[in-house]
């Protein structure tokens, strides 16, 4: 984590506690410095070609002893509908997640690239549910650092699967102890969970509480 006090990417990077505009960057590159650097500040890649940065405000989050699953996804969960796995397929649920029946996705080469040499090195991190026919039918993935996670995104090809995967992800980031989980913005699913919005000021001493220490997540098992 030595690019934490990079003076280059200091001078990349808008300050996004003293910059008015959601968009702090445009440009740089997927590497696991710039990526690493910008999360710690509270800042995220949402498109390629050009690359652009934003550290929003609001900012959505959720308190994760406050999540809402519907009774449905709890009595899958009891019933262990799905089989639970953490990192078994990350490149295969990013995958997933890009695929969209309408719009176009922003997960595209760069982010695969970028998030996918983070998980090699232990810094991003998959859940998959799998089907009775061993098919992956739903995840999320994200990135951790500290006791913080950075929610990036959920796919569910059977009913609930992705639900149900992010139900386990919320209950090992609760047993390591973790403080801030960001969802990024607010949208019809992660309102029905539970997710808000908070003041990016807010949010970004949050995040710094969150990265006391830097440690990466060996998710208990």
């Amino acid at each position: 984590m030595s690019t934490q006090k990079d003076p280059t990417f200091s001078q990349f990077f808008h300050d996004p506690l003293t910059w008015k505009n959601d968009l702090v960057a445009i440009g740089g590159d997927f590497s696991l410095d710039r990526l690493l650097y910008a999360y710690c500040h509270g800042i995220f890649p949402w498109s390629e070609n050009p690359i652009r940065w934003y550290s929003l405000d609001p900012r959505a989050i959720f308190n994760l002893n406050q999540v809402h699953f519907s009774r449905t996804v709890l009595r899958k969960v009891r019933k262990q509908i799905y089989r639970i796995s953490f990192n078994e397929a990350f490149p295969e649920v990013m995958r997933s997640c890009a695929v969209r029946d309408k719009d176009q996705s922003w997960i595209t080469k760069g982010f695969f690239e970028g998030f996918g040499e983070l998980h090699r090195m232990g810094w991003a991190h998959s859940v998959e549910a799998w089907s009775e026919n061993l098919e992956l039918v739903g995840g999320v993935y994200g990135v951790a650092i500290g006791k913080f996670f950075a929610g990036e995104s959920m796919f569910g090809f059977s009913s609930d699967a992705g639900k149900v995967a992010l139900f386990h992800l919320f209950e090992k980031l609760r047993e390591s102890g973790f403080q801030l989980f960001d969802t990024q913005q607010i949208n019809q699913i992660t309102w029905s969970l539970g997710a808000y919005e908070i003041r990016k000021a807010d949010y970004l001493q949050r995040l710094q509480k969150a990265l006391d220490s830097k440690e990466k997540w060996v998710i208990p098992m």
